[in-house]
């Protein structure tokens, strides 16, 4: 999974794990990140046909899955007041609700009481991803399921040369794969995850083939390391990038994008097993 990272701070600031909350990007994250369900399906895949699955970090939505059951753990108040009830399947009294209210370092449940557990997305903002991973471990006997991103990868895309900054911030904040593998013990796999070129969760490498709707600003706004740039980053990234869509200088470099079907990046699943 390793590549030759490119180094370059620009104006990004120092970001660690758990600075972004999920309400921080602002509507754009709700609107622009929908699941894919062919994400999802490597996803189900991945769970093996768990039966009771836990699903931490699951914001107001779900990826779906293939489960009978899912437990819902969001920290965040207003994620949980926005998730709809019929996104989670309840077993008893505590799972009647949208969505437990708890962190990932300090699960309410008992030993091995989940057939299997999933992380989307939302590893890098935990307080401490180790701690959290071993606590899902803890608390699942099946497939611990995590997708995220190498942070290894993540400037390998070409947005890196008009946005140095953000995927500079991104790859800051996302852990090494290897820790997460290390943090969960077992039997681990590290899996890369072809995005679709029309991929409907809206992160930076979802426009991989699309470069125009990285334009909008409300495209940008459903990649939480945006809110950590200035103006004077979004200003130049939209005035160069329209500049080099206008001479044909992006599509002489990355047209080919345009028509591939899928784009292996940065996205991975990280899953284990005892």
């Amino acid at each position: 999974m390793t590549t030759g990272s490119k180094c370059g701070d620009g104006s990004a600031r120092d970001i660690r794990a758990g600075d972004i909350g999920h309400g921080s990007t602002g509507s754009g994250r709700t609107t622009r990140r929908r699941p894919d369900p062919r994400i999802a399906q490597f996803l189900a895949e991945a769970l093996d046909g768990a039966g009771h699955v836990l699903h931490v970090g699951a914001g107001a939505g779900s990826p779906g899955s293939a489960a009978d059951t899912v437990t819902a753990v969001e920290p965040s108040g207003p994620p949980r007041a926005r998730r709809p009830a019929r996104l989670t399947r309840a077993v008893d009294a505590v799972h009647a609700v949208g969505a437990v209210g708890a962190v990932a370092e300090n699960l309410p449940f008992a030993d091995g009481e989940f057939d299997g557990a999933m992380a989307l997305f939302g590893v890098h903002q935990w307080n401490d991803p180790g701690a959290g991973l071993r606590e899902i471990r803890r608390v699942t006997h099946g497939p611990v399921v995590v997708l995220t991103r190498a942070p290894d990868l993540v400037r390998d895309f070409w947005l890196y040369g008009y946005a140095p900054e953000v995927l500079d911030i991104e790859a800051r904040r996302h852990p090494p794969v290897e820790e997460l593998t290390a943090a969960l013990g077992g039997t681990g796999t590290i899996r890369t995850v072809p995005i679709p070129l029309d991929c409907t969760d809206g992160f930076d490498e979802a426009y991989y083939g699309r470069p125009e709707m990285l334009l909008d600003p409300a495209a940008r706004q459903g990649c939480s390391a945006w809110s950590f740039v200035d103006d004077e980053v979004r200003e130049r990234f939209d005035v160069t990038l329209r500049r080099d869509l206008a001479s044909g200088a992006w599509d002489r470099r990355f047209g080919h994008l345009r028509t591939r079907p899928a784009y292996d990046g940065s996205l991975v699943i990280v899953r284990a097993t005892h």
